[in-house]
């Protein structure tokens, strides 16, 4: 009866390791779907907004429209139909002011 019970423990060693191999595995896939393509956004995002010159028009995160007319370090000066207001950097949409700057495609007939 002793040898049946000793027969039937599992092995300390590789029931652990068997734990660790599905853990890695969740940690690659969280990397590769959701922390590398938020980094690369980001990156994408400050190198846009390096890029901007006078004379880009630009969409702000709130969504308003308008020209940029000056910079300095850390804001920009946008000209909207009514005046003039000062946006700090991060507020411009990347996504946005790309599609308002990309001329619209011809539909080929």
């Amino acid at each position: 009866m002793i040898a049946t019970i000793l027969l039937q423990a599992p092995a300390g060693g590789s029931s652990q390791f068997g734990m660790l191999i599905p853990m890695v595995l969740i940690i690659v896939v969280f990397y590769f779907f959701m922390i590398r393509p938020q980094v690369k956004k980001q990156k994408d995002q400050k190198k846009y907004v390096e890029e901007l010159k006078k004379g880009d028009k630009v969409v702000t995160t709130a969504g308003i429209h308008g020209r940029i007319i000056d910079s300095n370090e850390t804001t920009f000066l946008v000209e909207v139909d009514n005046g003039k207001i000062r946006f700090d950097k991060s507020a411009i949409s990347l996504d946005a002011s790309k599609a308002l700057n990309t001329p619209p495609v011809a539909a080929k007939s």
